[in-house]
């Protein structure tokens, strides 16, 4: 038996925003290495802010095409919020680093 076509463009929507997503994982794994290595063994405060930067825009990105896929909203308070927590742990971090 054949799906509504509104069925069908609804699933369709959602497998692409499945796929759009899986597809930020790698990038996402890349921005995490690069953040301990830039934090790890020679501290470059630069390197750290783009590395940041990158892996927040990816996170943004990956959820909105979650959310673009299960066609709701993009525009989330909730979505920046999560984002306070690591921004304010670098901050903290690269604190001493800014300052001196």
């Amino acid at each position: 038996m054949q799906e509504p076509p509104a069925q069908q463009e609804r699933l369709a929507r959602a497998l692409m925003g499945v796929v759009a997503a899986s597809g930020l994982v790698y990038p996402l794994l890349l921005c995490a290495v690069q953040l301990v290595l830039a934090q790890l063994f020679v501290v470059d405060v630069g390197a750290t802010v783009l590395w940041l930067a990158v892996a927040a825009t990816c996170c943004v990105a990956l959820v909105a095409a979650v959310r673009w896929g299960a066609a709701r909203r993009v525009r989330s308070p909730w979505l920046l919020a999560g984002l306070a927590p690591p921004v304010v742990y670098e901050a903290w971090v690269l604190w001493p680093l800014v300052t001196a």
